[in-house]
């Protein structure tokens, strides 16, 4: 009977593995830049790979379809010796559940004599929540349902894999590791695993950097499906002198309204490169009422606005790739590294971290039903102006704020909704742990 048990197993994987790769759009062929992105998304988001928690069979798939674009491009591998696998960084991880996924990794060698010896990273995350569930980080925690992640982060992996076609073609002076993490919303558990592989020798190691010195820059995509008024978030405009004006000026010349936040720290695998003293720049066109829910589906990405994002960081890593000198480190202490743990109180939204709205005060991206400032009636799209009277104009002084506060108590909350100043009485509670 077990026996019987696991042959039907066995060949039900099997089904599905063959349905899900007829799925796979055209192979590892390439069609117009907005379509082939949204094709990649499709694929990745679809429902047949699961969600693409590591160590699924929706992991080794969509694995194997960022490998196949990789191999086609004739991008450089990372493991010798291995020719299936050359592409393939694993590592396990896990304390009481272990579970072996990987890193996907391609080099394209740098042309100038000179600077092909030092190297940027171009990366995203391709994993996502799997079905989701209690402790799954999903939104909905008690819905059990295939989480797609669109947006978080297929969208930047369609991105990731446009750059490097593009670049394949106009080469660059700096060598570039394209990187696809795994494991990120495990805690950036592929990224801090890439970082220390890079940090010791390693005989099967090809085509990389000897040592971490010879990364000079870390350029992150995360979640940069959801673009909305020409707006974006670049994060670590302050760990390397040179950033801020050239992302500024890159920003100007492609008509996108850009919010620059000096730190590189955040949810994403930039913070890993922060603490290992690489410059980094981190891009994201913000959060979402679907973000961590099954409806990130494809069909709410804004391609358009991808393929602004894509001709936008081709700009920067253009010039970051040309820069005469290595751009410098600078340790920024980060301004949002406040966490929940550190308030006595949660207002229950997410603010809009891009700034994208022109008017003063902080506009609320998703205020989440059933918490404080849901039920006091303030609602997603509102901007904040003040909180128990005093003035809110950025993500900073919002968090002061809240820091002040004291859970039990109730407070004043001014918003501005199209042309109307409201004020709600919003009964504040502590966060939950």
């Amino acid at each position: 009977m077990r026996k019987r048990f696991y042959f039907l197993t066995f060949a039900l994987v099997l089904v599905l593995q063959t349905f899900a790769q007829r799925l796979q759009p055209g192979g590892n062929s390439w069609g117009t830049k907005q379509d082939d992105m949204r094709q990649t998304v499709e694929y990745l988001a679809s429902q047949e790979l699961g969600g693409r928690y590591p160590a699924t069979l929706g992991d080794t798939l969509a694995s194997e379809y960022i490998v196949g674009k990789l191999r086609s491009l004739k991008l450089k591998p990372v493991v010798k010796g291995k020719k299936k696998k050359g592409f393939y960084h694993d590592f396990t991880y896990g304390k009481t559940e272990k579970r072996t996924t990987h890193n996907i990794l391609a080099v394209l060698p740098g042309k100038d004599k000179k600077l092909r010896n030092e190297f940027i990273v171009v990366g995203s995350h391709y994993d996502h929540l799997g079905m989701g569930g209690k402790d799954s980080g999903s939104r909905r925690p008690d819905t059990v349902a295939v989480h797609p992640g669109a947006d978080d982060n297929a969208s930047g992996d369609a991105v990731v894999l446009q750059l490097a076609r593009q670049f394949k073609k106009i080469k660059s002076p700096r060598s570039i590791i394209f990187a696809f993490f795994g494991a990120e919303e495990q805690g950036l558990v592929g990224s801090k695993f890439f970082l220390d592989w890079m940090r010791h020798d390693d005989a099967q190691r090809i085509n990389l950097p000897k040592d971490l010195k010879s990364i000079v820059a870390m350029v992150n995509l995360d979640m940069v499906g959801r673009m909305r008024d020409n707006a974006m978030s670049v994060s670590g405009t302050g760990t390397s002198s040179s950033f801020k004006a050239m992302v500024e000026d890159v920003a100007q010349q492609a008509d996108l309204k850009v919010s620059c936040i000096p730190d590189g720290y955040g949810p994403s695998d930039q913070a890993s490169f922060v603490a290992a003293d690489i410059p980094v720049l981190f891009l994201t066109t913000g959060g979402h009422m679907e973000y961590h829910t099954p409806a990130d589906v494809p069909s709410t990405l804004n391609y358009e606005g991808m393929q602004q994002t894509l001709d936008f960081t081709r700009e920067l890593i253009t010039r970051l790739a040309a820069m005469p000198t290595a751009p410098d480190y600078i340790n920024v202490p980060s301004s949002q590294k406040m966490s929940h743990a550190k308030f006595k109180v949660t207002l229950g939204l997410m603010p809009d971290v891009m700034g994208a709205s022109s008017t003063p005060g902080l506009r609320a991206d998703i205020v989440v039903a059933g918490k404080p400032a849901h039920n006091a009636g303030i609602r997603s799209g509102d901007i904040i102006q003040e909180i128990d009277g005093k003035a809110v104009n950025d993500i900073n002084e919002y968090m002061e704020r809240l820091s002040e506060l004291q859970a039990g108590t109730t407070i004043p909350v001014k918003v501005l909704r199209g042309e109307e100043t409201i004020v709600f009485q919003v009964h504040l509670t502590p966060p939950v742990r």
